[in-house]
């Protein structure tokens, strides 16, 4: 990546100017005819390099590398112009603001195909984008312990970082794929299994996702057919890794890619529309006032993406309302150690639901594990002030006992190791089935320390945009949806937001259309909102479901999982649907 991007881009675009309209479609010509050299002087218009930029990806290669054959129209000699450096913006196809997975795995996706390749994009990200890569050691070693915010990647998002060349800079040592998901009701002890091996079913069956969300949704909303990756398990359910890993691993692989113009550490001070002068009609660009390194710059953008978060920017001056609401929840997250487990590579994921909201343990590397549980503030404030042991007791109670029993624990203000350990002594062990008495958490699954600095949290809500797409305006990650972790689906849709835009701009290139108007964005906007808009609201009606601790609500969701954890090839249906194979 560049990381000091010229003012113009290019040299000779401060010794010359040029008439054009971009938002016309007859700039197309205008600058086709602009790029005849000296020798057709007759015909010649001045030009400032960077209008060229306006022409479809194809379209411009044919200017640059054919300009004797350039199509142009007799005109009247026009009157000289005297060459000045250009006074306006500088003009990008493709201006992106914010630099997470959603947002690099974009611009990874466009350099890696070669129809977008050589469109000029600039990345604007707000902190260091160096403080997001891996630092290793002195003497060598690797990190030491896990990252508190980590991520479950479906098998579809995985083959998508494949795709680009990014996962192959993602530290495999950091990586937990796991093959088995067991989910049960904390009030009545209902339960389903996703499990490889008892679900899989012919033609490259296997699982697919965190939960049953994305199984659910995928069946209405089909994803598109892809070839298998070689170096795929099929019956992997997700990859676990921190989120550091995976935003280390496009930067890396941006990095190949050095013609990223990157603004790190700037802040956007405005975005507006340009203006019409006599030299150049920008009235329907967006106009990004920047403060990089003490100095003002100025960027047009062709296609402006925010890739900028819950509080975006560019979606308040693309006008876009977001709606939603907030859950009364916090997110309470740690890296946890484990108790010493076989050698057995065949890792299950734990979620419960409970009536204040549902705790999962999701597996890392070696005896360690990722702790994702929502709660209320009170409970979540309450958690964040034990002692060390304190808390992992009350990890183990929240998996073990009766959420009466955990009600209790939360109000002493200590002491709850002691008594976690002689109720547990009293509560029969939940198991698989009645018929063999098998544990239903398998061993190793007891938390047995949690690693210092690692307990945090975060307030959950629901957000979605109405729609992601404005007048060369596109919207990804957070910026156009937020959602309950339950299901542990929001990084993936943030990659899938990345995946399905550059497919877009992609076939706009193809078929020489403008990639930032509405035709371009439109299918964009029609094939994520759907899809994302299903999997949050099965999500959080399940959250609304599960919030009951008693009456008929109770038994009728008790009632549907124990159907459908009968029916294992229900179940494998809906998860090839959901992993795309």
């Amino acid at each position: 990546m560049s990381t000091d991007p010229s003012p113009s881009g290019n040299p000779q675009s401060q010794t010359r100017t040029a008439i054009i309209n971009p938002s016309s479609s007859s700039s197309c010509f205008t600058t086709a005819a602009a790029a005849v050299p000296n020798t057709h002087s007759r015909f010649r218009m001045p030009l400032r390099l960077p209008s060229l930029l306006a022409l479809p990806a194809p379209l411009r290669h044919i200017v640059l590398r054919n300009p004797q054959r350039t199509l142009f129209w007799s005109s009247p000699t026009p009157e000289p112009v005297e060459t000045v450096p250009p006074q306006g913006p500088e003009i990008y196809d493709i201006v992106c603001v914010g630099g997470g997975p959603a947002g690099l795995g974009l611009l990874g996706a466009l350099r890696a195909n070669d129809l977008t390749k050589d469109l000029r994009i600039a990345l604007i990200e707000g902190q260091n984008l160096e403080s997001g890569r891996w630092k290793e050691a002195q003497d060598g070693v690797d990190v030491q312990g896990y990252a508190n915010r980590c991520s479950s990647l479906t098998p579809k998002s995985v083959a998508f970082l494949n795709s680009i060349g990014a996962w192959h800079h993602i530290r495999r040592s950091r990586t937990q794929p796991y093959h088995s998901m067991r989910v049960w009701d904390g009030v009545s002890g209902s339960r389903i299994v996703f499990d490889s091996a008892e679900t899989s079913l012919p033609n490259n069956g296997g699982p697919a996702s965190f939960s049953l969300i994305s199984a659910l949704t995928s069946s209405i909303f089909p994803q598109r057919p892809r070839s298998a990756e070689p170096d795929m398990d099929p019956s992997v359910v997700a990859t676990m890794t921190e989120n550091q890993n995976i935003t280390s691993a496009l930067l890396s692989n941006l990095d190949e890619h050095p013609s990223v113009d990157t603004f790190d550490q700037t802040r956007v001070e405005n975005i507006e529309l340009g203006e019409e002068t006599e030299d150049v009609d920008m009235s329907g660009w967006p106009i990004l006032t920047l403060q990089y390194r003490q100095r003002e710059r100025k960027l047009a953008a062709r296609l402006l993406v925010g890739a900028d978060g819950a509080n975006s920017p560019v979606r308040n001056f693309a006008g876009i309302p977001s709606r939603g609401w907030d859950y009364n929840r916090h997110g309470v997250v740690a890296t946890l150690q484990l108790s010493p487990q076989s050698e057995d590579e065949h890792r299950t994921a734990y979620q419960r639901f409970l009536p204040t909201g549902p705790i999962a343990l999701l597996p890392l590397p070696g005896p360690y594990a990722s702790l994702v549980w929502s709660t209320t503030p009170a409970h979540a404030a309450k958690l964040k002030a034990l002692q060390p042991e304190d808390f992992v007791a009350m990890v183990n109670a929240a998996f073990r006992l009766t959420p009466t029993d955990l009600e209790y624990l939360h109000t002493l203000p200590s002491g709850q190791t002691d008594e976690v350990s002689w109720r547990q002594q009293h509560t029969p062990a939940l198991t698989v089935s009645a018929e063999d008495g098998r544990p239903w958490l398998a061993h190793g699954t007891d938390v047995v320390g949690v690693q210092p600095g690692s307990i945090a949290s975060f307030p959950l809500k629901m957000r979605h945009a109405d729609t992601y797409t404005g007048h060369r305006v596109a919207l990804l990650g957070d910026a156009a949806h937020t959602i309950h972790p339950l299901a542990g689906q929001g990084l993936n849709q943030g990659l899938g937001d990345a995946q399905s835009l550059a497919a877009c701009v992609a076939k706009a290139v193809a078929t020489g259309g403008d990639i930032g108007s509405s035709w371009t964005l439109d299918g964009y906007n029609a094939e994520r909102w759907a899809a994302n808009n299903a999997i949050m609201g099965t999500v959080d009606k399940l959250h609304k479901l599960y919030s009951a601790g008693s009456g008929p609500v109770v038994w009728a969701r008790s009632l549907g999982l124990d159907v459908v954890n009968r029916l294992d090839h229900v179940k494998g249906y809906l998860m090839r649907q959901a992993a795309g194979r």
